[in-house]
């Protein structure tokens, strides 16, 4: 695969680094808003957007192109030099696990030693993160950032502090924003294409127009 456009260089002058690692099938204007609210939110100096190859909570799932979700990450993040895009998780087989990442980014990104990590993930990330591979370790390694979601089942937060004990739920408690986030979901922009539908809306500048020249999800 070409290298993409924005890939991300030596961040070793960055203290306070958003990793935000997700299918972003398609990339859309809701994604763009969780970078924002968790740079503005936290003082991040730097956010890299790390498009997964097989997400292990998507198993089987069909996935639009590698190089198409690259290229459509390179169109919504033209304008933000402050946000970039690793392909970390392409080069490595077998599920996209987030703890592997976040082990590999600091030497990748030649940061230095005293660079803080910064996880951003939605609201419904959190269902089920006590199950994830090496959970202790990851918050270890990463402050944890989670935007809330309006109308979102608060009972999950009591359901991670029994299933993580306080030491680990303090990590997320520290990371929650509560702000907003935009309504946007790849679900069902995906169905939306799939009918021939144009979210205008919901898409960043110039992805809708990619996906209707590449045809893809429909």
């Amino acid at each position: 695969m070409a290298e993409s456009l924005r890939e991300a260089r030596a961040l070793g002058h960055v203290r306070r680094l958003g990793v935000y690692g997700g299918s972003f099938d398609p990339v859309h204007l809701g994604h763009l808003h969780v970078a924002r609210v968790a740079q503005r939110a936290f003082a991040l100096e730097h956010v890299v957007f790390v498009p997964a190859a097989e997400p292990p909570h998507k198993p089987g799932r069909k996935l639009a192109s590698r190089e198409d979700r690259v290229r459509m990450l390179e169109l919504a993040l033209a304008d933000e030099p402050r946000w970039s895009i690793s392909t970390l998780e392409f080069e490595r087989a077998g599920p996209s696990f987030t703890v592997d990442t976040l082990r590999a980014l600091p030497q990748r990104l030649a940061l230095a030693p005293e660079a803080e990590l910064y996880l951003l993930i939605g609201w419904d990330n959190l269902r089920g993160l006590e199950r994830w591979r090496s959970v202790r370790e990851l918050l270890a390694l990463a402050q944890l950032v989670v935007v809330w979601r309006a109308g979102a089942d608060e009972g999950l937060l009591d359901s991670l502090r029994r299933e993580l004990g306080p030491e680990l739920y303090a990590n997320i408690a520290r990371g929650l924003v509560r702000e907003p986030p935009a309504p946007e979901s790849s679900t069902e922009l995906r169905a939306t294409l799939a009918r021939g539908g144009e979210p205008l809306d919901a898409l960043p500048a110039g992805v809708l127009e990619y996906i209707r020249s590449r045809g893809i999800y429909r």
